[in-house]
């Protein structure tokens, strides 16, 4: 198992209730996994749990056989993760900010240019990856965020939300990365409140709501059964639990 959480809990002070609790979820090679939910039911938090960003005080994350809270450095190693608010250097240039990248990671000369050059066919920033980033697009600012992220061709791709905001070719290319990457015996984990996305994209998903995961669902059993439309299942049950 590439992911696992089991138990997990985080609250933001001592007197406060737990934003999230009792997080159980698991994802392994050759999967695309959704956190979905509503604004404020918990993905993100979950999310940055997951990538060390954010201490919890329940329950334990092993990531590639990696605990987080013990071992973090190995446990980091083998992920890459893109928040939904495109944190750069904007001073760097594209192709500074991925060396950079690949420096954290120790990654060859060798290794970076085939990859640069990969990202180069899917992404298709041209020239522009020699411009500063200051001077980018929201959309051209995801690409260098998931170029910078994948240097190191991690086992897990961890994303928060990374279709908000981007124009339709762009999201297309995203998509079939994110396909291309699972398929390659690795693990694309993300959070989102698109049901499109998740339904088309995703092999199971984990619906949150009021920091509580509701339901795994995996997709292909759930339209076979005849159980109807995703988004009006999603809809019932996180209005159920709401009126509780």
């Amino acid at each position: 198992m590439l992911v696992k959480i089991e138990g997990l809990g985080k609250k933001y002070s001592a007197k406060a209730k737990y934003t999230i609790e009792d997080i159980n979820l698991e994802g392994d090679a050759g999967e695309i996994i959704g956190i979905l939910g509503h604004n404020g039911a918990g993905k993100s938090t979950t999310i940055k749990c997951v990538t060390g960003m954010h201490p919890y005080e329940k329950g334990k994350i092993t990531i590639c056989g990696y605990d987080m809270a013990e071992n973090p450095i190995e446990a980091k190693r083998n992920f890459g993760y893109v928040s939904d608010e495109f944190t750069l250097f904007e001073k760097m240039t594209g192709y500074e900010f991925i060396n950079f990248m690949a420096d954290i990671y120790k990654v060859s000369a060798e290794e970076r240019k085939a990859r640069v050059d990969e990202f180069q066919q899917l992404f298709a920033l041209g020239d522009s990856i020699y411009n500063e980033i200051s001077s980018y697009s929201h959309g051209m600012k995801q690409k260098i965020s998931l170029m910078g992220a994948l240097i190191h061709n991690p086992k897990v791709f961890i994303l928060d939300e990374p279709m908000v905001g981007l124009d339709p070719y762009t999201a297309n290319q995203v998509k079939k990365f994110f396909k291309q990457h699972s398929a390659n015996g690795n693990l694309v984990l993300f959070s989102s409140h698109n049901l499109d996305v998740v339904e088309k994209l995703c092999d199971r998903v984990y619906i949150i709501d009021q920091g509580r995961i509701l339901e795994e669902i995996n997709i292909r059993e759930f339209k076979e059964s005849g159980r109807g439309d995703l988004e009006e299942y999603f809809l019932s049950i996180t209005k159920r639990v709401a009126k509780v």
